[in-house]
């Protein structure tokens, strides 16, 4: 399985209304519950005012699309992580999922990976 490092900065915070996400960016994730309204984007992009915010994340993209029948995915690369004791955040969309871990642990990651046979491009 191939996996893409992304090459850019993402901060995961808690913001108050849509209509402080720039929706004209590149990259954002938005998560909405009857308990919070969460955004995923690059840190460049985050809304200054936010209920709370978490920076220093960096990440990675199963590259392709994953069938929703493929069982087991996440569940491999997050044992693998966390055998290590490294942290993920993760993001699905309808086509594949995105693995987020610290800054500081990103390179870790993608040698763990590779070293269980994840193909890094």
């Amino acid at each position: 399985m191939k996996l893409k490092k992304l090459e850019y900065e993402l901060t995961v915070c808690k913001i108050n209304a849509v209509d402080e996400i720039d929706l004209t960016k590149e990259i954002y994730f938005i998560g909405k519950t009857d308990e919070e309204l969460s955004l995923v984007c690059r840190t460049e992009d985050a809304p200054l005012h936010t209920a709370a915010r978490e920076d220093g994340w960096r990440g990675f993209r199963i590259q392709g699309v994953l069938d929703f029948s493929m069982i087991g995915v996440l569940s491999k690369i997050s044992a693998i992580l966390a055998e290590n004791k490294i942290g993920i955040f993760v993001v699905s969309t309808y086509n594949t999922d995105y693995i987020l871990v610290k800054a500081d642990k990103l390179n870790l990651a993608m040698d763990l990976l590779a070293a269980e046979g994840y193909s890094i491009v």
